[in-house]
């Protein structure tokens, strides 16, 4: 194949996803460089050609040749050569080519390397072969004892590696022996020592080696064209290197850069739509539980033209996909050319997916920073074994699915159907330390099999199987190639009773980024949600209302007409008429949906509950706290917590209303912190990932707790309910700073048994983000989270809402 001057195929430089980097390493500075420890008087670099197989070239195939300059045989068992590029970046790796025999005292040893589509004339029948593709004009090679990469990068870290015994760079190599690097490489020229004795290595690159015609000698003295070598372009012959090679021990290919060439494998499964390709597995698994079998072979935007069943050997160029700046990467061979062996092959087995080949350890910590360069250890977390399978057949068994079905068309299952159960079928996220193993994120290649319209609780039963791939969004997904048959469980709506008489109810729902334009079926099923399922609470807090005309930006900041349509649905299914309160926000100054200008509101049922009116505030005034003989008020009522602070910097801000139920007053604090965007995913490659989004919650939550602090002040049995969206889940750093680690609050979820505190659902995992809050005054409640969103694929929001009835009396 052709090569350019890096040594990268010109047909391959495009590559099939832009990789992301951390940086580049520049020009090394060059002088006074150090010798390396001592000149090579046995083994030693004799002969290095990158140009194999490129324009002009008449060899087919790059090629490094040893000699032994010593009196006796010089072993090579447990020794490798290794290649860096010549300007190494930040990401380069040593490329390695393991050894093997021996050389005798004067003898050469010839190792093979990547084949180019170019040249005529085959190497002699090389002693080792890899398959690196070496640069033409500029690189470094070194002779190493032992088969670890090495890790420098800089021509003085290298000469203090003493597992280095002989170094050579060429061309513009900063990696390199003394004065400088050989000079003269090129598609057609190779830099070699004009002779094999002990005086031949003074560890000067510039001055032992000289450019000339490539003179490739194997073991047994032959050259190209006196006996021996064998066309390594042969299309039905295998090459070096195995899927397990490539995909490594961590979770970067050990080959990445690299191309490689006549990959066996057997197609198992073929993606024809979005990220296209297919992928293949080799049958015949080495004996190391961290290597892969299976990769995927990307075709860009060409459709596959193999079929499962189909052997193949693939040659491409080995790749780290990284969908986003903070998730693992997918190991896959770009720009490939195939050729078909034979097809109607039987698959490889599928590796089970469940309890007992899951681990109960999730990642492997590396203190925030990456987990790229680790070891796997599949026996000892969920990530690494799934790493582990990556691209290779995997099935689950009778999964239960713990989310409902996306718009996108994906499922989340579990494969550990004993792994933290909510009392309705999916996996409740209780704490940091328990992100649940066993989610697997389903989606179908079979586009006459797609993946069914499935609610929490029912099941794939039988055996799902296909690939594991890998995604920024849900990370570890299995593509199927078969499904189980959809199994609904049945999964139900709830709904609340009715509070008594002497009860004052009051909820909280999130209505999803509701405004005046959405269309009425939207407004309905949200209006049954309030007047049915929550029974016609005497207060809702709304989250996410929207101006009246939503998305459209053009300054309009009232909701009359959204709340005009959402009571009047209400009425419709059969509830109260509402009355609302809310603070138009400034324009475009809340955050959410551009041109949304969302807020929060309050419903609340006149014939059961007194707004208690004061000078409403507006946008940019705070409201503030008045000790009276009948205990605290507002000064302005609806009014907003201390908006100018940084805390509600481009965020909703929280509206504070003053009620009168049965004579007694009731402080409602409606909230809606800053989003989760920008946290990195549990199962990214940051391990354990930064939650970036919580030092604003932090500030958010202790200017409510410090309003509800001059509340109590006022009167500590004052009745104070603080409801809403707040981002973050019972058991965070949020949570407590709002409670004052519950001397202040009590979060209601908390009383609910453990396996049944959760709102929302999030890949797989059940997990509470809307809240309800109490002050000590609130003496005698009855609490519910009301499923009748998040676990249906049918949804009005993706958030449950939840309901307490308190008695003001006691």
């Amino acid at each position: 194949m052709p090569k350019s001057a890096d040594g990268i195929p010109r047909w391959c430089r495009r590559a099939a996803y832009p990789l992301l980097t951390t940086g580049v390493v520049g020009a090394l500075a060059l002088s006074a460089l150090p010798a390396f420890a001592a000149p090579s008087s046995t083994a030693m670099i004799t002969e290095v050609y990158g140009g194999g197989g490129n324009s002009g070239a008449t060899l087919t195939r790059d090629f490094i040749e040893l000699g032994n300059a010593g009196t006796a045989a010089h072993d090579l068992a447990g020794y490798t050569v290794q290649y860096l590029p010549g300007t190494p970046s930040a990401t380069s790796q040593w490329g390695v080519t393991a050894l093997s025999g021996s050389i005798a005292p004067g003898a050469r040893y010839l190792i093979a390397e990547a084949p180019g589509a170019g040249g005529t004339t085959a190497l002699p029948t090389p002693d080792a072969s890899g398959s690196i593709a070496m640069s033409a004009t500029s690189g470094t090679i070194a002779l190493v004892s032992g088969t670890e990469a090495l890790t420098c990068k800089t021509a003085a870290d290298c000469a203090a590696d003493s597992r280095i015994v002989d170094l050579v760079g060429y061309g513009s190599a900063v990696v390199r022996e003394g004065s400088g690097p050989a000079a003269g490489a090129s598609n057609t020229a190779s830099v070699a020592r004009a002779t094999l004795t002990a005086a031949s290595d003074t560890d000067d690159n510039a001055a032992d080696l000289g450019a000339g015609a490539p003179t490739p000698v194997n073991a047994a003295g032959q050259t190209p064209g006196s006996g021996g070598g064998t066309d390594p372009t042969d299309p039905t012959e295998p090459g070096p290197v195995r899927v397990h090679d490539i995909q490594g021990t961590t979770r970067l290919s050990p080959l990445a850069g690299q191309s490689v060439t006549a990959v066996p494998g057997v197609v198992t499964a073929v993606r024809t739509t979005g990220s296209r390709g297919y992928w293949i597995q080799d049958p015949q698994a080495d004996a190391d539980a961290r290597t892969s079998e299976g990769i995927f072979v990307y075709t860009g935007s060409a459709l596959p033209t193999v079929k499962p069943g189909d052997s193949v050997l693939v040659s491409g160029k080995v790749g780290e996909y990284y969908p986003s700046s903070t998730a693992q990467s997918l190991t896959q061979l770009t720009a490939p050319t195939a050729t078909v062996l034979s097809a109607g092959n039987a698959l490889p087995e599928a590796a089970a997916l469940n309890a007992q080949t899951i681990p109960g350890g999730y990642a492997p910590s590396a203190g925030g920073a990456s987990i790229d360069a680790l070891p796997l250890e599949p026996a000892a977390y969920a990530l690494d074994r799934y790493e582990s399978l990556e691209g290779m057949r995997t099935a689950v068994t009778d999964a239960r699915a713990v989310s409902a079905t996306t718009p996108f068309k994906e499922v989340w299952v579990t494969a550990k159907p004993g792994e933290n159960p909510t009392p309705r079928g999916g996996t409740v996220y209780g704490a940091y330390t328990q992100p649940n193993t066993g989610r697997i994120k389903v989606m179908s290649l079979d586009a006459a099999a797609p993946i069914p319209t499935a609610n929490v609780g029912d099941t794939l039963a039988g055996t799902t199987e296909g690939p594991l791939d890998y995604a920024s969004f849900g990370g570890y997904t299995l593509q199927a190639t078969r499904l189980g048959a959809h199994t609904p469980a049945g999964l139900e709506r709830e709904v609340t009773r009715a509070q008594h008489d002497k009860e004052l109810a009051v909820a909280t729902y999130n209505v999803e980024n509701l405004d005046a334009l959405d269309p009425q079926e939207k407004f309905d099923r949200l209006a049954e949600g309030v007047a049915v399922s929550l029974a016609s609470p005497d207060i809702v807090t709304l989250e996410e209302i929207q101006d009246d005309n939503g998305a459209v930006n053009d300054g309009t900041v009232g909701s009359e007409g959204t709340l005009a349509r959402f009571t009047d649905a209400i009425v419709a299914a059969g509830g109260p008429r509402y009355s609302w309160r809310y603070i138009a926000p400034e324009n475009n100054q809340d955050g959410g949906e551009p041109g949304g200008n969302i807020r929060l509101a309050y419903l609340f049922n006149p014939e059961r509950v007194t707004f208690n009116d004061r000078s409403a505030g507006d946008a940019t005034t705070a409201t503030s706290v008045v000790k009276t003989n009948r205990g605290p008020q507002l000064t302005h009522s609806p009014g907003r917590i201390n908006p100018a602070s940084a805390a509600w910097e481009d965020s909703r801000k929280p509206l504070v209303g003053e009620f009168t139920f049965r004579g007694e007053r009731v402080f409602l604090i409606a909230n809606h912190f800053t989003s989760k965007g920008g946290d990195q995913p549990l199962h990214g490659r940051y391990q354990e990932p930064a939650r970036s989004s919580e030092a604003k919650r932090h500030q958010q939550a202790a200017e409510v707790n410090a309003f509800v602090d001059k509340l109590l002040a006022a009167d500590k049995s004052t009745r104070v309910l603080v409801l809403g969206d707040l981002n973050d889940f019972e058991f965070s750093q949020t949570v407590t700073t709002l409670t004052d680690g519950g001397k202040v609050l009590k979060p209601l979820i908390t009383t609910l048994p453990a396996a049944e505190r959760y709102t929302y659902v999030f890949d797989g995992n059940s997990q509470t983000l809307d809240h309800t809050l109490v002050s000590p005054g609130v003496r005698s409640y009855d609490y519910d989270v009301v499923h009748i969103n998040a676990e249906f694929a049918d949804q009005a929001s993706d958030h449950d809402p939840q309901i307490v009835r308190i008695d003001v009396k006691e």
